[in-house]
């Protein structure tokens, strides 16, 4: 059985090495009921705050034997891949309580058909869809969606396995390329309206829904380019209605909990939401099973209450007694700064300079024998800032950003533009 968790946390294990985990190990460290921190594999930011340990999230018995190890009180899952592979349940086994879902109820990212599955016993509103898994049937499944084609890995790909597009050519390569990797397609129906995400913290039937963000995924701005792991983001949403997260958790979240309580894979940790608000009401894109980056980065700044008696009252299914959230007023933006490369092929090992400085959370990042610190992966930076209001949290973050050199970088320069501009609406019907 596992211990039982501690009134006022002394150690905590966050896995993971991005800039979500930074953000969630900053908010760790200001909470006073935490006395010891470590993550694994973490970056040079994290270094600064938290033990650093070297680990493969994708091995669940290498992560329960470092929380063992470490005699951690609490493991927090920050990525989807060691939940999918199941280390929250060998973590679990080993005695040891966690904040992540187990890898049955992880399917919910995992796999886009057992989602999809999930979605329609439960009733949740989402696109129409179909899942093809032989090149054979490629051609007639696309015939029956367009003109605009959404085609999506039906496994993990960090936000890199989808394509939108027009063109009926390239929806067709981009499936068969897919297919010829050995992963299966979904086809998805077009959905209209602006995007948005909801997290909500769920103990295996209780859910409570932090502050909607909005991400930015295209590499490029306005929206031009390939896929990314998110470029940028904000919260919350000066546009929305007053009613969406109500909305969201009535019709589209507590649905999916209750039903994958009545499946006998009940949901604990985080379940993320992404959602776009169309002519009809929201409807799910997709669903993760953890915290997204880079949303968490601009929601976790905006949290007052102590983000250690969330992860508490998930881990002890207490969500239900926990008093209301309190946030900062204002907003916040996140917006990321990627190799030269990124999508692709990141260039690595460059020094980079501003990587200090407040608000700048590291992602994709190590430090050098001598102390200074260099890229090391597709997205390095997330800069973020708050402010009274979305443009004043706007204009410091990309001040922020002019603080930051690493050769090559780029980011976006219109991440909550149309936001502060009044240029989003809601489709009517």
């Amino acid at each position: 059985m596992p211990h039982a968790l501690p009134s006022r946390f002394v150690r905590i294990l966050v896995i993971g090495g991005g800039g979500r985990e930074h953000a969630i190990v900053l908010a760790l460290s200001h909470d006073p009921s935490v006395t010891a921190l470590a993550c694994a594999p973490g970056n040079a930011g994290t270094a600064a705050l938290a033990e650093t340990y070297g680990v493969d999230v994708a091995k669940p018995d290498e992560v329960a034997g470092l929380a063992t190890k470490w005699q951690a009180d609490l493991v927090v899952f920050g990525p989807e891949t060691p939940l999918v592979a199941g280390a929250s349940d060998a973590v679990r086994a080993a005695g040891i309580p966690c904040f992540g879902p187990s890898k049955d109820a992880a399917r919910i990212e995992g796999s886009k058909a057992f989602a999809k599955d999930v979605m329609l016993a439960a009733g949740v509103p989402t696109a129409h869809s179909e899942v093809v898994d032989n090149p054979a049937k490629l051609d007639a499944a696309l015939t029956h969606f367009g003109p605009t084609w959404v085609v999506k890995d039906d496994g993990l790909a960090a936000g890199k396995g989808v394509l939108v597009t027009g063109d009926f050519d390239a929806a067709r390569v981009h499936a068969l390329k897919l297919l010829d990797g050995g992963h299966p397609v979904l086809l998805e129906s077009f959905l209209d309206g602006p995007e948005a995400s909801l997290f909500c913290l769920v103990d295996g039937t209780t859910v409570v829904p932090l502050l909607p963000a909005q991400d930015f995924k295209r590499v490029g701005d306005g929206d031009a380019g390939p896929n990314t792991g998110g470029m940028g983001a904000y919260a919350p949403l000066p546009w929305a209605p007053d009613d969406l997260v109500e909305t969201v958790v009535r019709t589209i979240v507590q649905p999916t909990v209750d039903e994958l309580a009545r499946r006998g894979t009940p949901f604990s940790g985080l379940l993320y939401a992404g959602l776009a608000l169309t002519s009809s009401g929201p409807q799910v894109i997709e669903f993760n099973c953890r915290f997204g980056d880079p949303e968490t980065q601009a929601v976790l700044a905006l949290l007052h209450t102590p983000l250690a008696s969330l992860f508490n009252a998930v881990a002890r299914g207490e969500l239900a007694e926990q008093p209301p959230l309190e946030w900062e007023s204002g907003a916040a933006v996140t917006v990321v700064v990627a190799a030269e490369g990124y999508p692709g092929r990141p260039r690595v090992d460059d020094v980079i300079q501003g990587g200090d400085v407040q608000g700048v959370l590291h992602s994709g990042t190590r430090r050098r024998e001598d102390g200074a610190v260099l890229s090391a992966g597709g997205r390095v930076l997330s800069v973020v800032a708050t402010g009274a209001d979305l443009a004043t949290a706007r204009e410091e973050a990309y001040r922020r950003v002019e603080g930051v050199h690493l050769p090559g970088s780029h980011y976006r320069t219109d991440i909550a533009l149309r936001a502060v501009q009044g240029e989003i609406s809601l489709p009517t019907a």
